[in-house]
């Protein structure tokens, strides 16, 4: 049955593409609505007035009528839709208005007739559709119909195709989702009859990849059904050519030799102070490397006390990578013998590629790469650091600081932040790597690399963009189960198809595009840059939770309101206290305190209160995660609480009870040490803010989701 209706489809879309049309007519869009089970409306084409007269009379009610043209795709703007027509005169009225409206606006299309359709009844409008976004290729669209979709944009995208829960999540995952479930007394829709529309939308699609766009706008959704009143369907004028496409065994092989090598060569490795090749080598040298180094340079015999090779062909042995510290201009000859070589990575720190124009310059590497199997990381970028081998392979300052962190970036200055950041909070990292204009080696390559590392246990990265968004995909939903994987997304404005041919396809390139797939493979995307590196030293900190029970433990009200609005904004739930828990909470704290949810032990309790509160958040196992809020008071100064704190936490730990614990501390400048004494021995803590440590625990809990840790999805 399946192959029948892909047959079916086939012979229409080569049908349309022969008369050199890349817009389906409406009675078209009923054959490909039919063939794969997508409701729609009875309906008819009439060619004559009369057709329409006895069509209408068929249907036994009001009807629509709209034209039927390939030239006119949009047929509202036309004047082409008339709604509830009913009785023959009116029939004959609108069919004339229709006809004359469309020759006027635009005298030379054709008219094939005048579809007459059931009108279907009241309901809530819904918008099912697809589009080819640059990114991730063919992704399905759900959300409010009709121009609402953008005006309101209140739409969320899946990749195609889904299953029948993945689109029955699409309906939750729009901010009007309550709408759909019933308001003021109105009944619910038909919840799986509209995910149905979605899921068969995507097979589609996802059967034809010459499909660019798919419509069902409206679709009329009731308490007994989804009917797509209108259905659009739009072919691509071209297919882009393939992504070269590596296996992860292939992945794995080349990347173990670039971020484990034991022989690394710099082609322009020079003696002078201040050029890039002489950073890079005593970057190397002075790092601690341990594998063999090889300069490179045709007009020296010893460079840093290693002797240079006029060519890297004739560098003795194997050598698993060959960084590149030579002008643009001269990469390409220098990289053909980088292939004859036989060496498997190239890393190429020159700029002057495509970034400045000269496309045809990296199209030419990238030929000579592919020609001998060489992957290549860059151009433009500052190069890589792989602690555990001690290798940094950069002209930029070295970092030795071996960690758990892997982190990458797409541009030079943010990598430079990221370095910075590492070294002020003391973050330990496995990797930093630059990745400039991406020409070969990408976020897939690595993430796919990063997840198989045994050194590092969280992965982030900045990124302006996704060569390959599906690729990158399949790599974060392999990782994500054991790793949490943080993504800076940068360019939130839409790219959009301007000349799109329907409403779905406006959207395509959209950001809540990125937005939505990525919370689907299960990635925490950061707001901002510091918040990318805040959640990457402070993920692998925090112990995963094991329920949805928030509960906050604050000696200032203020404090637990701020802090109680950030588990909220967070999407985090505050537990509700059981009455037996309150009592033994009550115990603890004045009477001019407060139980219930925060707890609020008030500012001037000494440090036995604390103690005796944070111990029972831990103790009792309906509490899955505690939010402290400390103030700064003699009574309990900043470090004792810091060192009573991280004190009953480890001896928790120690007794299997691993709970994730986040501070905010306010007060006098000794907060900042008591944060960092705090840090270190695994609670997450911040001076001076109330959302940070919040904004952590959120990411903590929309990891432990997606990596199936907890119910519910991400």
């Amino acid at each position: 049955m399946a192959e029948d209706r892909v047959l079916r489809v086939r012979a229409l879309l080569d049908s349309v593409r022969a008369e050199g049309r890349t817009a389906l007519t409406a009675p078209e869009g009923r054959v490909v609505a039919d063939a794969y089970g997508i409701a729609v409306p009875g309906e008819e084409l009439a060619t004559d007035v009369d057709e329409a007269v006895a069509y209408a009379a068929r249907f036994g009610g009001p009807v629509v009528m709209k034209i039927v043209s390939p030239d006119i795709l949009h047929k509202t703007d036309a004047g082409g839709v008339v709604v509830g027509v009913e009785g023959a005169a009116a029939v004959r009225a609108a069919f004339r208005e229709i006809v004359d409206n469309a020759r006027a606006y635009d005298a030379d299309a054709r008219i094939d007739g005048v579809q007459v359709q059931e009108l279907l009844p009241r309901g809530q409008e819904v918008i099912v559709g697809a589009v080819t976004d640059p990114t991730f290729g063919k992704v399905v669209a759900f959300g409010l119909g009709g121009v609402l979709v953008e005006v309101l944009r209140d739409v969320t995208f899946r990749l195609a195709p889904v299953t029948a829960d993945e689109a029955l999540s699409m309906l939750d995952s729009i901010r009007s989702a309550e709408v759909l479930r019933g308001v003021r007394g109105q009944a619910g829709v038909d919840r799986w009859a509209v995910a149905e529309q979605i899921r068969r939308v995507s097979q589609l699609v996802a059967d034809f990849p010459e499909i660019a766009e798919v419509d069902l706008n409206p679709v009329v959704a009731t308490a007994d059904g989804a009917v797509a009143a209108d259905v659009r369907v739009i072919l691509a004028g071209s297919q882009p050519p393939p992504r070269r496409r590596y296996t992860r065994e292939e992945i794995l092989t080349s990347m173990r030799r670039l971020m484990q090598p034991s022989s690394v060569a710099v082609i322009g490795a020079s003696n002078e102070a201040g050029k890039i090749g002489n950073s890079v080598m005593r970057n190397l040298v002075d790092g601690g490397f341990s594998g063999e180094i090889h300069p490179v340079n045709p007009r020296a015999d010893d460079i840093l006390g290693r002797k240079a090779y006029k060519s890297v062909t004739d560098v003795p042995g194997e050598v698993d990578v060959a960084v590149f510290a030579i002008p643009a201009q001269f990469v390409a000859k220098a990289f053909q013998e980088v292939g004859r070589k036989g060496i498997p990575n190239a890393v190429l720190i020159p700029s002057g590629f495509a970034e400045t124009g000269e496309h045809g310059l990296q199209a030419e590497i990238v030929a000579i790469a592919e020609r001998y199997g060489v992957r290549l990381l860059g151009p433009n970028i500052y190069g890589y650091y792989s602690t555990w081998q001690d290798l940094c392979a950069t002209f930029c300052t070295p970092y030795d600081v071996k960690g758990g962190v892997a982190l990458t970036s797409q541009s030079g200055g943010i990598g430079m932040a990221i370095l910075g950041f590492a070294r002020t909070t003391k973050t330990g990292v496995s990797a930093i790597v630059g990745l400039g204009n991406k020409s070969d080696l990408d976020e897939d390559d690595l993430l796919t690399w990063f997840g198989e590392d045994p050194h590092t246990e969280c992965i982030a990265m900045h990124l302006e963009d996704l060569k390959d968004g599906r690729a990158f995909v399949e790599a974060a939903r392999a990782t994500v189960p054991r790793k949490p994987v943080v993504v800076l997304k940068a360019g939130r404005t839409a790219a959009g198809a301007k000349a799109a041919g329907s409403h779905t396809g406006a959207l395509a390139g959209d950001d809540a595009v990125y937005d939505d797939i990525l919370r689907q493979a299960g990635v925490i995307r950061a707001p901002g840059l510091n918040d990318m590196l805040e959640y990457a030293r402070a993920l692998p900190v925090l112990p995963a939770p094991r329920g949805d029970n928030v509960v906050i433990i604050t000696g200032a009200g203020g404090s637990g309101v701020l802090l109680s609005d950030a588990v909220t904004d967070n999407g985090l739930p505050l537990m509700e206290i059981p009455p037996d828990l309150d009592a033994s909470f009550r115990e603890f704290i004045p009477p001019f305190g407060a139980a219930g949810n925060p707890v609020d032990i008030t500012g001037g309790e000494p440090p036995s209160t604390y103690e005796a509160t944070i111990r029972l958040g831990l103790e009792d196992p309906r509490i899955h995660a505690l939010v402290l809020g400390y103030w700064h008071t003699i009574v309990t100064p900043p470090m004792v609480f810091a060192e009573l704190t991280a004190r009953v936490v480890a001896e928790f730990r120690e007794r299997g009870i691993a709970k994730p614990v986040v501070a905010s501390l306010a007060g006098d400048v000794e907060v900042e040490e008591a944060c960092q004494y705090l840090f270190e021995r695994g609670v997450v803590a911040y001076p001076y803010t109330t959302e940070k440590p919040v904004a952590v625990l959120g990411a903590k809990y929309r990891w432990a989701r997606a990596a199936g840790l907890l119910g519910g999805g991400s």
